[in-house]
């Protein structure tokens, strides 16, 4: 049996014994009859004399119940299920008692052990601090809190007990529906997941990972839910840092993969530019001696000026493929700016108000002159033609320390010491899609015949060839800033030199200059040329047979005047072979785009005189006398 069954008297002696009893407490009937049931408290409980309150009480009440601590004969212990009723006569009098005994020590230690599950999940869930976890009952409402909670969300448990859960989300959020949804879907699918901003106690936001579970009963019906939140801030703001990393670079390899498109087709163009240049001038030369020629050298003027522009065209084409060739010097921004200022107002008009502005302590910087005001006529007209009703330009420079932050989001700065020439303007801004595209050749938001899409372009390429960056700063109606950051340069910035006149000097018949040049009609012309300014003249139309000429004894080569980009050896190459076979030798290289091959880290190569195609007659012829009278020299 499972159950202890025996009769007590009113002083408690038991006074008879089931076989339950027997096996449950391990006393025969012998052994027990006569003897007072307190045997069965243990001493703690005889000591408050809790046996002889349970007669009391079933005395007083009818009946005692209660669970505890009971000791079997062999002083084994027992969790038991007490029930005492009492006994009476007809009078009502109190006779003895029937008492009841059950063993339920399984059920209290399986009792035990979840009250013991339930703590240690408790003290669990309250010793997690990087994790908000909490409870929601079926409406929403917050149940329990944990100190996770309250670190990340900012509030005690008793300010948030109770309260909505929909509290944590953004106004947004909140408008379009997003924690209803959330709870419906945990409902319906048992759990949702997302991602999203949410919002602290003092207000601030962080970006949250969230998980949503339902919690069911044994029934299967929905009691409530458990919420967990994680603070992943730091995560998002990672990501978002690489993404912006990684749009930058993508824009960077696009216009890196257009440049070199556009840097080869300006070698062809700027051959064939030559050709009819040069063309060009000599018929306009010859025809000045013919009667009646006006209208043909209105002509010539005019196809001399289209070709003139195209040459431009392509000069800018260079630039922003950084295959120009630059001569970087030494500049003192403060005297540069100060000069610039006067050219930029006549340039840009009255309606333009312009102003540069230098800075005490300024670092010099090192780039080509010409090509750095180039750079920044050119934002000054772009900023010209976005103030149609005037306004002001401002061309400031100061110094700047690029950091390891800054680095990480602009990854083709490296951390350092910079000078940024700023141009910025009060004009219409541009919007955030303009600004995608602004670097991006033949890209204008003029009208039609209005513009090239180059001036930005050739900015760009500029500034990255002479080391330095570019960044654009603009809002539609609050005007544009662009930012040229170039590196410090450490030594003492000296006055550029300056250009060369133009004229036609001529040789005397006694020297020889080997033209080397894979196009034809360019060699043809280039060899006519120096033919009509009185020079013997040798041609090669490679690498390979300028070598095998200069191998030779005869003839007696003054100059070797060669294009720099050929198939096979180049003319780089070609010039370093021929001074090694004919040491002394001077080399004058032409070029319409370089590849390097002269130019390396933005600037020319020490000892290299170049020429950038398309070169006019009287610069050539210029460049050609240079180079013979500095061989006289010698």
């Amino acid at each position: 049996m499972d159950y202890a069954i025996y009769m007590i008297d009113v002083d408690g002696t038991v006074r008879s014994w089931n076989s339950g009893a027997e096996r449950l407490k391990g006393y025969s009937a012998d052994e027990i009859i006569g003897k007072s049931f307190s045997l069965f408290y243990p001493p703690e409980d005889r000591a408050k004399e809790l046996p002889q309150t349970a007669l009391k009480i079933a005395a007083e009440t009818g009946r005692f119940s209660s669970e505890g601590w009971r000791v079997r004969k062999d002083g084994t212990r027992f969790w038991a299920l007490v029930v005492v009723d009492a006994i009476r006569d007809e009078q009502g009098q109190v006779i003895g008692f029937a008492k009841v005994t059950r063993d339920i020590t399984e059920r209290q230690q399986a009792h035990n052990d979840l009250l013991e599950s339930e703590r240690r999940y408790r003290r669990l869930i309250e010793a997690v601090v990087d994790y908000a976890i909490f409870q929601l009952d079926p409406a929403g409402n917050i149940t329990t809190w944990n100190p996770g909670a309250q670190r990340i969300k900012g509030y005690d448990p008793d300010e948030i007990i109770g309260q909505h859960f929909s509290r944590f989300y953004t106004p947004e959020d909140i408008q379009t529906g997003v924690p209803k949804r959330a709870l419906a879907e945990a409902a319906k699918l048992g759990r949702f997941e997302a991602e999203g901003w949410r919002v602290r106690k003092d207000s601030s936001r962080f970006w949250a990972s969230v998980v949503i579970d339902r919690i069911t009963d044994e029934a299967g019906e929905l009691v409530g839910f458990a919420k967990v939140t994680r603070d992943v801030t730091e995560r998002k703001q990672a990501q978002d840092e690489l993404q912006r990393t990684q749009q930058q670079l993508a824009a960077s390899q696009k216009l890196e993969a257009v440049g070199q498109l556009s840097g080869g087709i300006a070698h062809d163009f700027n051959n064939l530019l030559m050709i009819v240049l040069g063309n060009l001038e000599t018929a306009e030369r010859n025809s000045r001696g013919l009667t009646n020629s006006t209208n043909l050298q209105r002509a010539l003027a005019n196809a001399k000026r289209g070709a003139q522009r195209a040459a431009a065209l392509t000069s800018r084409l260079l630039a922003f493929s950084r295959r120009q060739a630059l001569d970087p010097q030494p500049i003192n921004l403060n005297i540069f700016l100060n000069g610039l200022q006067e050219f930029l107002q006549r340039t840009l008009g009255e309606r333009i108000e312009v102003q540069t502005v230098g800075s005490a302590g300024l670092w010099s910087i090192e780039a080509d002159t010409n090509h750095l005001e180039s750079a920044i006529i050119n934002l000054g007209i772009n900023a010209r033609d976005a103030m149609p009703d005037g306004g002001k330009l401002t061309v400031e420079a100061m110094n700047v320390l690029a950091d390891e932050d800054y680095c990480r989001v602009n990854p083709e700065l490296s951390p350092g010491h910079y000078v940024i020439v700023c141009v910025t303007d009060t004009g219409t801004g541009m919007t955030a899609d303009v600004l995608n595209h602004a670097f991006e050749p033949f890209f204008t938001t003029k009208e039609l015949g209005q513009g090239t899409g180059l001036g930005l372009s050739q900015v760009y390429g500029f500034v990255k060839q002479s080391g330095g960056h570019v960044k654009i700063y603009s809002e539609v109606g609050q005007g544009t800033s662009i930012r040229m950051y170039f590196p410090r340069y450490h030594g003492d910035a000296r006055p550029a030199e300056g250009n060369a006149d133009e004229f036609r000097p001529e040789g005397e018949k006694l020297e020889t200059i080997l033209v080397v040049e894979d196009d034809t009609d360019l060699r043809a012309y280039v060899s006519e040329l120096l033919r009509d300014l009185n020079y013997r003249v040798v041609v090669a139309s490679s690498a390979q047979a300028a070598l095998t000429i200069l191998l030779q004894e005869e003839p007696k080569v003054d100059l070797v005047l060669t294009d720099v980009v050929m198939p096979g050896i180049n003319g780089r190459e070609m010039g370093r072979r021929a001074q090694q076979i004919r040491p002394g030798i001077k080399i004058l290289y032409m070029t319409g785009y370089s590849r390097n091959a002269v130019v390396h880290q933005g600037r020319l190569d020490e000892g290299v005189e170049l020429l950038e195609k398309p070169i006019s007659q009287a610069k050539l012829a210029f460049r050609v006398r240079e180079m013979l009278d500095r061989l006289d020299q010698y």
